[in-house]
C-alpha cells in the first residue's frame, strides 16, 4: 500500500458497498480540521468512481485515488 501521502485519520471500509464507504467517509470528514487529510480504504469495485463525484459535489478535495488489486485507497482533503 502507498504510503507517500500523509492523512491525520484513516477509515477502513473493506467488504462495504455503496453508500456506506461514501457515508463513512462524510462522518470522518466532520471530525478532521480543513486542510487535514482523511485516507478511506475501500474495497467495493464502484468506489473509485462514487469517491470521484462525492469530491465534485462536496468540495472537498479528492488528492489521490491508488487502485490495488484488492479495491482501492482514497485520499480527501477535507474543504
Amino acid at each position: 500500500m502507498s504510503e507517500k501521502h500523509s492523512y491525520v485519520l484513516e477509515v477502513d471500509t473493506s467488504g462495504l458497498k455503496c453508500p456506506l464507504p461514501i457515508l463513512k467517509a462524510k462522518k470522518a470528514l466532520a471530525t478532521i480540521e480543513s486542510g487535514q487529510v482523511l485516507r478511506v480504504i475501500t474495497t467495493d469495485k464502484n468506489a473509485v468512481k462514487d469517491f470521484q463525484a462525492f469530491s465534485a459535489q462536496t468540495k472537498n478535495e479528492l488528492v489521490a485515488q491508488d487502485i490495488l488489486e484488492s479495491g482501492a485507497v482514497h485520499y480527501l482533503k477535507r474543504r
